[in-house]
């Protein structure tokens, strides 16, 4: 999530949030298609609409099956969407349109791996479910357990090699997707894991620490004094204590928009904003089983900066920077990045 502030000479500040949209991949151990098969041996690609129920609640998603030899099973990927109402395409519609999974889900076709993508909670076809009415209920846990629920339907399916199912989010879904490969029950344990871009702190330090650095951009601009910015920097401060003790967050001393802001995450929403804040994403991946980890950043991203994946990379192990590209993970021309798509590539499972 990217909260962009705006603060006029009056030091009236104004905030809008943008998706964080989320991503990650692996690719086929059977390899790309030798193109050796007649056409007339293969079944053709296809997305089928598919839906299952979890928690009371039906979840709409597309399952993407390349083009294969009858009876013949494939690695498979869960592709997991970023924060806010991201789709089952990596959209929220009608203003951010990135395709972020959808591309994905093209991408890794070519190296012959089913893909499966879903409307979670609050987007697409799915909506809100059981939630509907009472979105004040709805937590962290319950995006996982649909997740879960997601990857025990890819590993049932006929055209799938159950064993070689990988986790891949993006964004907050890279966060989710080690959530899920870090706690899986042995017979759901997953094949691989990327996370791309992914959320890899906690919320509100990712809230605090982007609002702090606007902040200090508006007084290097001479759009915010110094002394106004230390009143909104400890506001935002005391803000985010309050949320995570549990305490109504005072507003009162804070510019209008930057207090909607805060009102709305100790509003309806402060049920999720605090569990999601409860996982600190290095210490879960220190939980992680043996497999295949791939994590990126952006060297443009300015929703999650390389450096805030660093304590996440030092427990993996490695990182790839990808060049040239934010959170969005595409090129100038609007291509998924192709150190991406070589990464993805090379990595087997």
């Amino acid at each position: 999530m990217r909260i962009r502030l705006a603060v006029a000479l009056a030091a009236a500040v104004s905030t809008t949030v943008v998706a964080a949209p989320p991503f990650t991949a692996v690719a086929s151990a059977i390899g790309p298609s030798s193109g050796r098969h007649e056409s007339a041996a293969l079944l053709p690609a296809h997305d089928e609409e598919v839906s299952f129920v979890v928690d009371g609640t039906t979840t709409h998603g597309t399952l993407h099956v390349p083009a294969r030899r009858r009876g013949e099973r494939l690695a498979a990927a869960l592709l997991l969407p970023g924060s806010g109402p991201t789709d089952r395409d990596g959209n929220q519609p009608p203003s951010l349109t990135p395709n972020t999974l959808r591309d994905l889900a093209t991408a890794l076709d070519r190296d012959r791996v089913v893909t499966l993508r879903f409307d979670k909670y609050g987007t697409g076809r799915t909506g809100l479910g059981a939630y509907a009415g009472r979105p004040q209920d709805l937590d962290y846990p319950a995006f996982v357990r649909q997740a879960a629920a997601a990857r025990d339907l890819l590993q049932g399916r006929a055209e799938v090699h159950r064993h070689r199912v990988a986790l891949m989010g993006h964004s907050e879904g890279g966060m989710t997707a080690l959530v899920l490969a870090a706690d899986a029950p042995a017979r759901h344990r997953a094949a691989a894991l990327v996370m791309l871009q992914p959320q890899s702190l906690r919320l509100l330090d990712v809230l605090a620490m982007q609002l702090h650095d606007q902040i200090r951009q508006l007084v290097d601009a001479g759009q915010l004094s110094p002394e106004d910015a230390a009143v909104v920097d400890r506001a935002i401060d005391t803000a985010v204590a309050d949320l995570r003790a549990g305490r109504p967050v005072d507003t009162t001393a804070m510019p209008a928009p930057l207090a909607a802001l805060f009102g709305s995450l100790a509003g309806p929403s402060r049920k999720f904003v605090t569990t999601d804040d409860a996982v600190f994403p290095p210490d879960v991946a220190r939980r992680l089983p043996r497999m295949p980890v791939l994590l990126t950043c952006g060297e443009l991203d300015v929703q999650v900066p390389c450096h805030t994946t660093d304590q996440l990379a030092s427990v993996v192990g490695h990182r790839v920077v990808l060049p040239g590209v934010g959170h969005s993970m595409t090129t100038a021309d609007g291509t998924l990045s192709p150190v991406l798509t070589g990464q993805l590539r090379a990595l087997r499972w």
